[in-house]
C-alpha cells in the first residue's frame, strides 16, 4: 500500500501522523513543502495548501485523525 504524508516545519499534525506510523510499522514517503519546492507545487496541484496532507492509496486526508488513518490502513 503506497502511503505519502506531505508535511511542513513546525507541523504537530505532521509530527503526531509520522510517530502514528512509527509506532504501528506503516512505511511511508514524506514530502516536506518546507524544503521541497516540486512537493510544495504538487500539494497545490491536488488543491490543497494545508499540511499535514496523507495519502493512502486513492484515498486523501487533510489533517490527523489516528481514527480515520486507522480505517484507511486497515489497521481496525
Amino acid at each position: 500500500m503506497d502511503v505519502t504524508i506531505f508535511t511542513g516545519q513546525g507541523c504537530s499534525a505532521c509530527k503526531q501522523a509520522k510517530e502514528f506510523f512509527a509506532s504501528n510499522g506503516v512505511k511511508y514517503t514524506e514530502k516536506n513543502i518546507s524544503d521541497d519546492e516540486s512537493a510544495r507545487d504538487e500539494l497545490i496541484s491536488l488543491g490543497f495548501r494545508a499540511v499535514p496532507v496523507i495519502r493512502v492509496g486513492s484515498e486523501t486526508m487533510v489533517g490527523f485523525s489516528p481514527k480515520r488513518l486507522r480505517a484507511m490502513l486497515g489497521l481496525g
